[in-house]
């Protein structure tokens, strides 16, 4: 990640600062894939869901769990990483480190991701619902277990994307930088981010569609348990290897713009952050 990578120890307000600011461009910039993707998931289908229509519902509660969550995460993959990364020296247990961090941070971040994402894709499923009655009416009836719900499932999604994603962008921008003699730019960054972001993509589609299942489930209902292999058995019964790739398109399309611009703008705004700290200083 450049000079700031080695020392993000000390520059935790603005890794947390540039966490905030990628997951609220990247979240607004591509919600209406989002939308699409959701839609293509649901067990009612993409029709019956709203189609093309109300294409933006849910966007409010994106805009206020996006830059936490975001913030989150990198705050914990960039400590554990700088902490594992001292310890873990040798260049062959670097993936591993990347890993964990990874791992970590997703942990932390779908503390908060996961109950805007709840209420996110609710009303993405039902664009004539006002987000703020699916949050009142989700509290009133599920509480406060009813907006983590598919906090697991979303974690065991994350953390195999994460373990893809993020060693795979490490790597390129470590041999990127290596050809061209000197760290990479936020853009070079970015390409790295798109092309990562891609791979995991395709590969974790199944885990995403039973995600989405779970949290648009009735509530009550055996789906609204939480059970990753019961979702992932419904939906291979239901539509078969088809089902379980449903959405693929706009989710790969979706997370390789989104990872380029995520990976970049963090990248882009850490530094700016960064620099205006050291001079601080």
């Amino acid at each position: 990640m450049g000079d700031l990578g080695s020392k993000a120890e000390c520059h935790y307000p603005a890794i947390f600062y540039a966490g905030a600011a990628a997951g609220l461009c990247v979240d607004l910039a591509l919600f209406p894939i989002d939308t699409v993707k959701t839609r293509l998931q649901s067990e009612q289908g993409f029709f019956k869901t709203g189609g093309f229509r109300g294409i933006y519902a849910g966007i409010g509660a994106t805009a206020v769990g996006s830059a936490p969550g975001s913030a989150l995460f990198f705050v914990s993959y960039e400590a554990v990483k700088d902490s594992l990364g001292r310890r873990l020296e040798t260049e062959h247990l670097q993936p591993a480190v990347h890993m964990t961090a990874a791992a970590c941070g997703e942990v932390a971040g779908c503390l908060a991701r996961v109950p805007t994402e709840v209420v996110k894709q609710r009303a993405q499923a039902n664009p004539s619902a006002r987000v703020l009655d699916i949050f009142r009416t989700t509290l009133q009836q599920e509480g406060i277990r009813g907006l983590y719900r598919g906090y697991t499932t979303t974690v065991l999604r994350e953390i195999p994307f994460s373990f893809i994603q993020f060693p795979l962008w490490e790597i390129m921008k470590k041999s990127w930088s290596r050809r061209q003699g000197a760290s990479v730019n936020p853009w070079q960054s970015s390409i790295c981010g798109a092309i990562s972001g891609a791979i995991a993509a395709s590969v974790t589609t199944p885990l995403d569609v039973a995600k989405t299942r779970i949290m648009l489930a009735e509530h009550g209902s055996c789906l609204a348990s939480g059970s990753l292999l019961f979702a992932l058995k419904q939906v291979y019964g239901e539509k078969g290897t088809r089902g379980l790739f449903a959405g693929v398109v706009p989710r790969t399309l979706w997370i390789a713009i989104g990872g380029g611009i995520f990976l970049g703008v963090y990248d882009k705004v850490k530094l700016i952050i960064g620099a205006a700290i050291d001079e601080e200083r």
